[in-house]
C-alpha cells in the first residue's frame, strides 16, 4: 500500500469514526435518480409485473391486488414482481411501496436476482394491516442487468388478500449514512463484574486531563468516586477514551451505575450469579442447533419445532445422503448432529473443534458436570454437557468412510444442501438435496482427535462407546497418515461453507496429542514430539479456531494428567501464550486480548477474544497467578459491553444486546412467527472485511470495533455458531467459578 492509500485510508477511517460520535456526516456524490420499475403505480395494467400461477393480479381502487392461496411452506412459493432491472454495484437506491394485507400477514418485499442462484440484495418483511408506504435505501453489491423487484406473500396455511401500489425503485439515490445508536459514553460491562476482582469502565470524551466519576447504587447513593485515566485515541475504535478503576470496590448488588463527564452508564451487577446462568444458557444453545430429533417447546418455550432432516418431505433427508457426484458410489445416514450455524448444513471441522470445547470444559471443570440443560437425556445419571456433546459426535462417527470402501477410515469434510437456501426456513422445510462432500484429511483428523478425547471421557458412564471411539479415531489417524494431504477446495461453497484449509499439520500434532492422553502409547507420543508444532509459538491473534487446532492439543497436553517427555515446557509454552496475550490486552484502552494486524478484525472476533481467553484461564489453572484470571474477567467485559458500541454481544445478557442474528428459524425480524434467537447465543461480531452486502452497505469504511451490525442479513457479523458459543460456554464456566 502506497503512502497516499495508506493516508487516504486514514481519512476514511476518521470520516467514519467522525460521524459516528457526532452523528454528521458530508453528503456523498451520488448519480441523478432514475426510476427502475416500469409502472409502478399500475396505471389500468399489471404489466410488466408478473404473478405466481394460480394467483392472478386485479386492479382494485389503483391497486394491484391477489388472493394469497393457502397450504404453501415458503415466502417465495407465491409471489409478484417485475424483472429485467438493472441494478448497478456500489449505487445507492431508494426502494418504495404501499401495501396492506389482512392483518397479521407479512409479505417479504425484496431486490434481487431474477435467475439462477436467486440471490437476495435486499430485503425487508413488514407486517401488514391498512394500507401503509414503506420506503428504505440500501447500496447494491452486484451488477446485473436481471434484477427483480417482488414481493412474496407465500407460507400461511390460511388464504389472505394483498395488495400493493406506487412500487418504486430509484437509483442515484443518496445513499442513506448509518449511524449506530451507542447510548451513554460511559461503556461497562453490562452484566456483571466479580466482586474480587478487577472492574474497569470507558469513558468516551474529548477530555484529554483526568475526569472525575462517581459509582451510584440502585438507590442513586454514591457508593465510590475518584479520577479516570486518560488513554489517548484508541486505535481499535477510533475514540479518544479514558479508563475508570473502580475495582477496589466489592459490595455484591444490582443496578449499578457510573457517571463521568456528564453522562451515566447502563446499570450493571457485581456478583457471580449472572455467570453460572450464563454457562448453562450458552450450552442450552446446543438443543436447539440439533438436527434429527423434534425439539419440545416444553423443554424450550417458543423453540418447539418439528425434527429437520429426519426423511419426511419436504425434506429429502439426511438418512441415506449420497455423494457430490464422482466421489463416491454409497450413502450414509448421517441424521443428528448440529446445525452448524445459520444455515443447515453440518461440518467435521467446525463439530471437532466445538466438541472438544465443551469436552475440555467438563474435563477442566467439576462444578459443570452438575449443570442441568433441560434436554431429553437429563436425569440419565451422565452430566448434561457429555449428552449434548455426544449428540455430535455420534454424527461425527457416521461421517467415516466404512470400511470395504475406497479411502476406508477417512472422513468427508461436510454435509450440507446442494445450492443455498433463503431465509427464514425451518429445518423440517427444506427441500432441498443433500449431499456428501468429499473426504479431507482435515475432517479425518478432527475426529481422531475428538473420539480419542471423547474414549477417555466416556469411560465411566458408557464403556461400549468410549471403544467405539477410540477404535474410530484410531483407524482415522492412520488412513490420514496415508491421505496427509488431501484438502477441502475453496471452490466448495455453493450450499454451504467451504471450511478450505490447505495445511493438516496443526490437526496431525492435535489428533497425536489426545490419541496420546488417552492411550499412552510411544507411538503417539513420538508423533507429538517429532512434530514442529511441539516447541513452535503456535498463540497467534488468535489462539485456535477450526482451521487452526494446534492449541487445542497444546492445551490439552499442559493441563490433562500424562507422563509425556518434556510435559513441564509445554505447560510453560501455554503460560507464555497467556503472557502475550495479556500485554495485547494492556495496551488496547477497552482491555481487549486481541488487537489484529492492521486493525483488520477477524470473522467472528468475538469467538476469538474467548479463545485467546480460554489460554489466559489455563496459564491461571497451571500457576493459580492472579493475574490471569483477572486478565480473563476484563477481557470479558469487552463481549458482555464496555466495548465500542456499548452493546452485550449475547442475547438476552445486558440492557442492549443482539436481537437479529443471521439464522434461518431464529428469524423474528423477517417472519414475526419465528423467534428471536435464544437467550445466551453470541453474535459473530465485528469484522472490518464485511463479506455480506448488508454490512457492507450500512458500515462502509468503519473502523474495527464499530464493523459490526445487529440484523439477520449481516451473515459476516452477526451469525451464531457452534464454535462461537462453545469458547463462550467455556470462558462463562471459568468466570462462574470465581466467586
Amino acid at each position: 500500500m502506497s503512502i497516499w492509500e495508506r493516508s487516504r485510508t486514514r481519512l476514511i477511517a476518521l470520516i467514519g469514526v467522525t460521524a459516528l460520535l457526532t452523528g454528521v456526516a458530508a453528503a456523498p456524490a451520488h448519480a441523478d435518480e432514475v426510476e427502475q420499475v416500469k409502472n409502478g403505480g399500475f396505471d389500468g395494467t399489471t404489466d410488466p409485473f408478473w404473478s405466481t400461477a394460480g394467483m392472478p393480479m386485479t386492479i382494485v381502487n389503483g391497486q394491484a391486488c391477489v388472493d394469497v392461496p393457502g397450504g404453501t411452506t415458503n415466502r417465495w412459493d407465491v409471489s409478484i414482481g417485475q424483472n429485467d432491472i438493472p441494478l448497478v454495484a456500489g449505487q445507492s437506491y431508494r426502494f418504495g411501496f404501499d401495501a396492506s394485507g389482512d392483518a397479521g400477514h407479512v409479505v417479504r418485499a425484496i431486490v434481487g436476482l431474477a435467475v439462477d442462484p436467486y440471490d437476495t440484495y435486499f430485503e425487508q418483511s413488514p407486517v401488514l394491516g391498512g394500507l401503509t408506504h414503506y420506503e428504505y435505501t440500501f447500496t447494491q453489491g452486484a451488477d446485473t442487468a436481471q434484477g427483480q423487484v417482488a414481493f412474496q406473500v407465500g407460507g400461511s396455511a390460511e388464504p389472505w388478500h394483498f395488495c400493493v401500489d406506487n412500487v418504486s425503485l430509484v437509483g442515484g439515490v443518496p445513499p442513506e449514512v448509518y449511524v449506530p445508536d451507542t447510548g451513554p459514553r460511559v461503556r461497562v460491562n453490562q452484566v456483571a463484574y466479580v466482586p474480587k476482582g478487577p472492574k474497569t469502565a470507558t469513558v468516551v470524551t474529548t477530555v484529554t486531563t483526568p475526569l472525575p466519576w462517581q459509582l451510584r447504587n440502585a438507590a442513586g447513593v454514591t457508593v465510590a468516586a475518584g479520577q479516570a485515566q486518560p488513554r489517548g485515541t484508541d486505535v481499535s475504535s477510533g475514540q479518544n477514551v479514558q479508563t475508570i478503576d473502580f475495582s477496589r470496590f466489592t459490595t455484591q448488588g444490582s443496578g449499578y451505575t457510573i457517571t463521568a463527564d456528564g453522562d451515566t452508564s447502563r446499570p450493571f451487577d457485581i456478583g457471580t450469579a449472572d455467570y453460572q446462568n450464563l454457562r448453562a444458557d450458552a450450552l442450552k444453545f446446543y438443543y436447539t442447533q440439533r438436527s434429527g430429533i423434534e425439539i419440545l417447546d416444553s423443554l424450550r418455550p417458543g423453540y418447539g419445532r418439528a425434527a429437520g432432516h429426519i426423511d419426511v418431505a419436504p425434506n429429502q433427508g439426511d438418512g441415506a445422503v449420497p455423494c457430490q457426484a464422482g466421489v463416491c458410489d454409497y450413502t450414509l445416514d448421517v441424521r443428528g448432529g448440529w446445525y452448524d450455524a445459520g444455515d443447515q448444513g453440518k461440518y467435521v471441522v467446525n463439530g471437532g473443534i466445538s466438541t472438544w470445547e465443551l469436552l475440555s470444559e467438563y474435563e477442566r471443570s467439576k462444578k459443570v458436570r452438575t449443570v442441568n440443560l433441560a434436554i431429553p437425556e437429563s436425569g440419565n445419571r451422565v452430566p448434561d454437557i457429555l449428552d449434548e456433546a455426544r449428540w455430535e459426535l455420534n454424527f461425527l462417527l457416521e461421517m467415516q468412510v466404512p470400511a470395504g470402501q475406497p479411502l476406508a477410515g477417512m472422513v468427508h469434510h461436510k454435509i450440507h444442501d446442494q445450492n443455498w437456501t433463503g431465509l427464514p426456513l425451518l429445518p423440517s422445510q427444506d427441500p432441498q438435496p443433500r449431499e456428501l462432500h468429499p473426504v479431507s484429511t482435515a475432517a479425518t483428523l478432527n475426529l481422531a482427535a475428538v473420539a480419542a478425547q471423547a474414549a477417555r471421557v466416556y469411560q465411566p458412564f458408557d464403556a461400549a462407546f468410549a471403544r467405539r471411539a477410540l477404535s474410530a479415531a484410531k483407524t482415522a489417524y492412520a488412513a490420514a497418515k496415508l491421505n496427509p494431504s488431501r484438502y477441502a477446495p475453496e471452490s466448495d461453497a455453493t450450499g454451504g461453507g467451504a471450511y478450505n484449509d490447505s495445511n493438516a499439520t496443526d490437526e496431525f500434532y492435535w489428533a497425536a496429542a489426545e490419541l496420546f492422553l488417552t492411550t499412552g502409547e510411544k507411538s503417539y507420543e513420538h508423533d507429538v514430539l517429532t512434530s514442529p508444532l511441539n516447541t513452535a509459538d503456535i498463540f497467534g491473534t488468535g489462539a485456535f479456531d477450526w482451521a487452526s487446532t494446534a492449541a487445542a492439543g497444546r492445551l490439552d497436553l499442559a493441563l490433562v494428567p500424562s507422563h509425556l517427555t518434556g510435559r513441564a515446557a509445554v505447560q510453560a509454552s501455554v503460560v507464555q501464550g497467556a503472557e502475550k496475550y495479556l500485554a495485547v490486552q494492556k495496551a488496547q484502552a477497552y482491555g481487549i486480548p486481541y488487537a489484529p494486524a492492521n486493525n483488520m478484525w477477524d470473522w467472528g472476533s468475538n469467538s476469538a477474544i474467548l479463545n485467546n481467553m480460554v489460554v489466559i484461564a489455563s496459564a491461571f489453572d497451571l500457576t493459580g497467578r492472579s493475574k490471569y484470571r483477572d486478565g480473563v474477567l476484563t477481557g470479558l467485559d469487552y463481549v458482555l459491553g464496555r466495548n465500542a458500541l456499548n452493546r452485550s454481544y449475547v442475547t438476552g445478557y445486558g440492557e442492549v444486546s443482539p436481537q437479529n442474528t443471521h439464522s434461518r428459524w431464529y428469524a423474528h425480524e423477517l417472519d414475526p412467527s419465528l423467534p428471536h434467537p435464544p437467550v445466551g447465543t453470541l453474535a459473530g461480531g465485528a469484522n472490518s472485511s464485511l463479506q455480506d452486502p448488508y454490512a457492507a452497505s450500512k458500515l462502509a469504511g468503519c473502523v474495527a470495533q464499530f464493523c459490526y451490525i445487529d440484523d439477520i442479513q449481516s451473515y459476516s457479523t452477526n451469525e451464531e455458531a457452534i464454535n462461537w458459543n462453545s469458547a463462550l460456554a467455556w470462558v462463562s464456566g471459568f468466570v462462574a467459578e470465581q466467586g
